[in-house]
């Protein structure tokens, strides 16, 4: 299975492409990362501007793209403070879907607490208890939990945009509004922190781009060079203690300037100094372990684990239209054995009878949709359930199939019991001539295939088909008694007669082992050498 997860935050828009392993872990494939400043003059309540929408829009469309050419199976995007708390962040999240496709869900500050917490447990080593820190634009996340069960959760409005444009008045900071800031920081944090102590914790882990940024810059003036790798990087708090003080003296010319330094972030760089060594100092950590994985990771963590059997599906199913057949089946509450078993059944006779009907590949796998699928409107009632299967597909969101695709297998199944096709049908009069022969012929063999699984217990195993003189014998392979079978095919083989144009004589015989009938893996059989057989 292969996702994408999306990130609309304050300060940035992130999106990584994943492929699932079979032990539920991921690899990342692809990521990409947007600076769009969304929550820019749009928080505590106020609108996001036009500009920051529109930058934002033009990411989400840019990715919507990249992960379609990845044929991810889904796309998990999450919105944070500065949609969360914007007047229009209800009419931003319209806009994103009506002009990308991509639904974003809005989440709080303690899920999005909860999240950081799986993706950084997930990411770096921790056997005991750990605490959280997460810096972004419009909050901070702040967690303890033990791996990954969190038993602590907290946002807070201290994000480095909203401290920036609350406190920052000159370049450098003043003295005063460093003051400030502090105190506020502390008014904020102080209490939970105190409980956090309280119970105690063995590592401090820091996520997202204002704490790497921050590792690697004070790294840097510790070392001299930046460091190639800031997965699992331990910083000292005394080192970020320093690059505070350092940081608090320069204007914006020389912080771009530092070792290390991302230049898009030096204007917040100030406030995420203050705002990190305030927390660190609060807690009394020695030191904080950097984590490049973030919300996005915790986003798809998340899924996995509540999607498991779905991913397991698409292990067993990794075409997209055979699973999404598979998943209506299963939501519909299928006879899973006699819906593949009549599948099988009218896949031989269509394998056999090629030479008649002239279908293709396209038509065959119509076919075998449409017997996955006959049965489904027994979910609704087992009265006209020819007819409820018909509507269940054609509005059952099934994936990968064009609209006629879906009519054509929709009336297919309509049509195997009670009437057969005429042109002036609702459905069937919309299909061109070649796709309205399909469905006749489509549809008597679902029909005749549904009756030889009459007593549901499969007892049918082999069809043997030979033509001759016009004429069709189909040979049913049973074991134990298959009258029941035989009798019920009898009273359905006059619409295949139809469809074919051939005279039909149907008749039991042993089941013989080892000769070639019904394929119940649903593989294509491989064509009999007997000239006298069709196929």
């Amino acid at each position: 299975m292969r996702l994408a997860a999306i990130d609309i935050g304050t300060n940035s828009v992130h999106m990584i492409v994943v492929r699932v392993r079979p032990d539920f872990s991921f690899e990342v494939v692809d990521r990409e990362k947007e600076m769009v400043r969304l929550g820019a003059g749009g928080l505590d309540g106020k609108k996001l501007t036009p500009e920051s929408m529109h930058a934002a829009l033009q990411a989400l469309s840019k990715f919507q793209r990249l992960a379609t050419s990845h044929q991810v199976d889904e796309i998990l995007a999450v919105a944070t403070s500065a949609t969360r708390e914007a007047e229009n962040g209800g009419a931003f999240l319209k806009a994103i879907e009506r002009k990308t496709g991509i639904r974003a869900r809005l989440i709080t500050g303690t899920e999005e607490a909860r999240l950081i917490h799986l993706s950084a447990v997930y990411g770096v080593d921790t056997p005991k208890r750990a605490v959280v820190i997460d810096i972004g634009g419009g909050s901070v996340e702040i967690t303890r939990g033990s791996g990954s069960a969190v038993e602590f959760a907290r946002s807070f409005k201290l994000g480095v945009i909203r401290l920036t444009e609350r406190f920052v008045d000159s370049d450098p900071i003043s003295s005063r509004d460093e003051r400030k800031m502090t105190e506020f920081i502390s008014e904020q944090v102080d209490r939970y922190l105190g409980h956090l102590v309280e119970a105690g914790y063995d590592r401090v882990i820091g996520t997202s781009g204002t704490i790497l940024s921050l590792g690697v810059v004070a790294t840097a003036m510790d070392r001299g060079t930046a460091p190639e790798e800031v997965r699992n990087l331990r910083v000292p708090a005394k080192s970020l203690r320093r690059l505070r003080k350092a940081a608090v003296e320069m204007d914006l010319e020389e912080r771009m300037h530092l070792p290390g330094q991302d230049s898009r972030r030096a204007d917040l760089m100030v406030a995420g100094a203050i705002l990190l060594d305030t927390l660190l100092k609060k807690l009394g950590a020695d030191e904080i372990t950097l984590c490049d994985l973030a919300l996005r990771e915790g986003v798809l963590l998340d899924y996995i684990h509540r999607h498991r059997k779905d991913i397991a599906r698409v292990d067993s199913y990794p075409d997209v239209r055979r699973r999404s057949v598979v998943e209506l089946a299963e939501r519909c509450r299928w006879e899973a054995e006699h819906s593949r078993q009549v599948a099988a059944l009218a896949l031989t006779m269509f394998d056999f009878t090629k030479r008649i009907h002239g279908l293709g590949d396209r038509e065959r796998e119509w076919l075998e949709f449409a017997g996955f699928l006959h049965d489904i409107g027994n979910h609704i009632s087992y009265e006209k359930h020819h007819r409820h299967s018909y509507y269940l597909i054609k509005n059952g969101d099934l994936r990968g199939f064009e609209p006629e695709e879906i009519e054509i297998m929709a009336l297919v199944t309509r049509y195997h019991r009670r009437a057969t096709p005429k042109d002036h049908h609702i459905g069937q009069q919309d299909l061109s001539k070649q796709h309205r022969r399909a469905v006749e012929i489509l549809s008597a063999f679902l029909r005749l295939a549904e009756t030889l699984d009459r007593s549901r217990h499969g007892v049918v195993r082999g069809l043997e088909i030979r033509e001759r003189l016009g004429e069709l014998r189909i040979k049913v392979q049973a074991v134990g008694d298959g009258e029941l079978e035989v009798w019920a095919a009898h009273r359905q083989a006059r619409a295949l007669e139809v469809a074919l144009d051939r005279k039909i004589w149907i008749e039991k015989v042993p089941y013989r082992k080892g000769l070639k009938g019904v394929n119940t893996e649903l593989t294509r059989q491989k064509l009999p050498r007997n000239p006298r057989r069709v196929g």
